[in-house]
């Protein structure tokens, strides 16, 4: 497979980056700041995002992985929220995927391929337990950006998968988190096999289990 995942230089995304290489796929791998092989990308810049798409060419695409977010509100008291928290929020973890869809579109319809959004349980409305206000509203932007596409994409054979990692001992997860990125991917890989049209649209932790939405 020709795969493309965002937020490739650490955690999840260098995870999931190892594991379809070391599996066979022809796999590239995005960061902000790119390290090694990785390409460029900041998903906030539209510019970057097209230079992105201009030198991924007509390829065939048959996975994005769209895994780069940030938590930029952790542990932030309501009177502190800014404007700009918001905007940032926002603009990396909903318009960027959002974007690279639109760009990404014309290639993933030529391999009928999957898209895979990484959100988060915290994105779910039945699961609300408070704070973190920024970051849960984005998480669940995504995830109705996800059910949406997977209604509009289906009749091009494109499928969307909407996941929630676990928490998972990464920077953003920290050590005291619940599963090691090992687990994380092994679960993700698994959900991404399963993925098709026909099951297209589901908003499914790490192990398979749904998530109320």
């Amino acid at each position: 497979m020709q795969i493309l995942i965002t937020g490739a230089s650490r955690g999840i995304g260098a995870g999931l980056l190892a594991a379809f290489r070391a599996a066979g796929h022809d796999v590239t791998g995005t960061a902000r700041t790119p390290l090694a092989d990785l390409w460029p990308l900041d998903q906030t810049d539209p510019d970057s995002i097209a230079a992105l798409a201009r030198r991924w060419g007509d390829r065939p695409l048959d996975l994005l992985v769209c895994n780069a977010g940030i938590y930029n509100d952790r542990a932030l008291a309501l009177p502190n929220y800014t404007q700009d928290i918001w905007a940032q929020a926002f603009s990396t973890n909903v318009t960027g995927p959002a974007l690279l869809v639109g760009a990404f579109l014309p290639v993933l319809a030529a391999a009928r391929g999957r898209i895979v959004f990484l959100s988060s349980a915290m994105g779910s409305d039945a699961r609300a337990p408070g704070g973190s206000y920024a970051y849960r509203a984005s998480k669940a932007a995504l995830l109705n950006l996800g059910r949406n596409l997977s209604r509009d994409l289906a009749d091009d054979g494109i499928a969307v998968g909407i996941y929630h990692p676990g928490w998972v001992q990464t920077d953003m997860g920290g050590p005291g988190a619940e599963i090691s990125v090992a687990e994380s991917v092994a679960g993700l890989a698994a959900r991404i096999a399963e993925l098709q049209v026909t099951n297209t649209g589901r908003f499914l932790n790490y192990d398979g289990t749904p998530i109320p939405y």
